[in-house]
């Protein structure tokens, strides 16, 4: 990785989301607003209203003008905003589907990949508990991620925007839930795309690219994270790679002469329309040979990975029912259809359901054995929290080199969280401290990493709520806890190349320990040792899961970022409590 810096227009790299926001609001106020107390959900003031289907979208920021941009009349109701190139959490989605529900339910609208899918899942539950009915589409139109046996494991790219505008169109119309739902499926069947990059992006915190690429290559079907694509090659012409690209997306959707298709030629953010419209110039070209009709053609930015150079093609083949949807009127920032729109009607707000509290707990049914107190934990944890603040930028290449390059900024931004939460946590036990912890993580991350660590943390509160104290025992299955919660929500087994990786080990050699009368300090060594090799082990492995798996074996010789920060929280963990102990 090179030690290249990026210049950005920014301040402060944590406070980007919510000025950008800010900035969005004001540049539009007669058409969004923002709603709910994590101010992520930015709302159309003229689209939810009683009786309509509610159409959310959500994705990462860095991705401008998807997905904010396209919330407005007849298409989205609203968007939740997550992160650069991270998810949005549970509470930035639910705030989005609580301003929009009109009674008619929701329809959650998101790209495929691990974080969105955690994420907006466990809002459709939460839904579902408080009275309200929903559904979600995660879009997977992206032919280079995997192949056509394999489609439910592509990539969401910017075949999201056919997606958004006809489900949109059909929510306008006052279809029910399930049509709704019904057409969206029908138009991502239709829909399918692939793109390029020349350059790499830079995540703001880091102002690093995210890989190195030769100043004569290009990546050949890049995703929209910034990832590295599914291989390498020498820099062509523009009609050799719009050739490339139409010819592997057109090889799949079996396209007949007089067949009509919209076609979408996306900029990823630094790649001008002059550039752009070369491309264009060519699908046309080749269509036309091809006896094939284009009903529509939108030429721009829609869906970026900040500021990487390339572009990406999609089509959508067209029948009657989508080409009235795709020409419906919408008035959004980043696309307005003409055509009248009926009148606005009536949007009555609906209470949402309190959150239940903490059960208070009898302290003195508490085990006590152990040297590990409340406090003793707490402060541990804190040393976690430094030791990932310390380590971000590593963590941050690791994920560069296989995946978008953001997993130590994401960690921070969790452990960060976590931090401020503990502040005041007052006089708790370990389990109230890791549940507050589960809280924080959740709440500041989304990506897969704040479901992940949220469910890890909760499910180790369970693992010691009979405890006020941790003595060996205690601590070994407090590590227990945080392997099983992570496995119960991800899905990730040993060998995926994943976080996982290091803390089945972990668990292993720490009840190992254990059974052969280790203390506490042995253990949690034990515990380390396990990390460890789990951690190198993965450099030796193809990728199984998440975006790293769409590089299969250029993934190969890397270490996994989250089996590395696993080890970091446990010798940071280790070291803290050998300190106070």
């Amino acid at each position: 990785m090179s030690d290249i810096r990026t210049k950005k227009l920014i301040n402060e790299p944590e406070g980007i989301i919510a000025e950008a926001i800010e900035g969005m609001i004001l540049a539009y106020p007669d058409r969004l607003r923002v709603e709910g107390a994590t101010g992520r959900a930015v709302v159309a003031i003229n689209g939810p209203r009683d009786d309509k289907v509610g159409i959310v979208v959500g994705g990462g920021s860095g991705h401008e003008p998807m997905f904010a941009g396209y919330v407005g009349r007849g298409l989205a109701d609203a968007a939740a905003v997550g992160n650069v190139f991270a998810s949005p959490s549970p509470d930035h989605i639910m705030d989005a589907a609580r301003a929009v529900d009109g009674g008619a339910g929701v329809l959650f609208l998101y790209g495929n990949y691990t974080g969105d899918v955690l994420n907006f899942d466990m809002a459709v539950e939460e839904c579902e508990a408080s009275g309200i009915p929903a559904r979600s589409i995660a879009i997977h139109d992206d032919v280079a991620s995997a192949p056509a046996d394999r489609m439910q494991e592509r990539r969401g790219v910017a075949g999201n925007f056919f997606v958004f505008k006809v489900a949109g169109a059909a929510a306008e119309q006052g279809r029910n839930l399930e049509a709704c739902e019904a057409i969206g499926r029908h138009a991502l069947a239709n829909t399918r795309s692939m793109g390029v990059a020349l350059t790499a992006c830079s995540l703001p915190q880091t102002g690093k690219p995210n890989f190195d690429i030769g100043h004569d290559e290009m990546e050949i079907g890049m995703g929209v994270h910034g990832e590295p694509g599914m291989r390498r090659g020498k820099l062509k012409k523009a009609d050799a790679v719009t050739d490339e690209l139409l010819d592997t997306i057109l090889a799949e959707m079996q396209l007949e002469r007089g067949d009509s298709v919209s076609v979408l030629v996306n900029g990823l953010g630094a790649t001008g329309q002059l550039e752009l419209f070369i491309l264009h110039r060519r699908v046309a070209k080749r269509l036309e040979e091809l006896g094939i009709s284009i009903y529509r053609s939108w030429v721009g930015e829609y869906a970026t990975s900040l500021e990487m150079a390339g572009a990406s093609i999609s089509l959508m083949k067209m029948d009657d029912e989508l080409k009235s949807l795709l020409s419906a009127p919408c008035q959004a920032p980043c696309l307005t259809v003409a055509g009248p729109l009926a009148p606005q009607g009536k949007h009555t707000p609906r209470a949402s359901e309190a959150v239940a509290g903490s059960t208070a707990i009898d302290r003195s049914k508490l085990i006590t054995k152990g040297p590990v107190t409340p406090v003793i934990f707490r402060d541990a944890m804190l040393s976690v929290a430094a030791a990932i603040a310390e380590n971000r930028d590593w963590l941050s290449k690791l994920d560069g080199v296989i995946g978008d390059g953001d997993h130590g900024v994401t960690m921070d931004i969790g452990w960060t969280a976590v931090k401020q939460a503990l502040a005041d946590s007052g006089d708790e036990t370990i389990t109230d401290i890791s549940n507050r912890m589960a809280r924080a993580f959740l709440n500041a991350v989304g990506a897969s990493t704040g479901p992940l660590y949220a469910s890890a943390f909760k499910a180790a509160a369970v693992k010691v709520e009979d405890r006020l104290n941790l003595d060996a025992t205690g601590m070994v299955a407090w590590i227990e806890g945080i392997s099983t919660g992570i496995l119960s929500r991800g899905g990730a087994a040993a060998g995926d190349k994943t976080m996982i990786d290091a803390w089945i080990p972990a668990v292993a050699q720490a009840q190992t320990a254990l059974r052969n009368g280790g203390d506490l300090m042995a253990c949690l060594e034990a515990a380390c040792k396990g990390a460890k090799e789990g951690r190198d082990y993965t450099a030796g492995i193809e990728s199984k899961r998440g975006r790293s798996k769409k590089l299969g074996a250029r993934s190969i010789g890397h270490m996994d970022p989250g089996a590395a920060s696993a080890h970091l929280m446990l010798v940071a963990l280790t070291q803290s409590i050998r300190q106070a102990t």
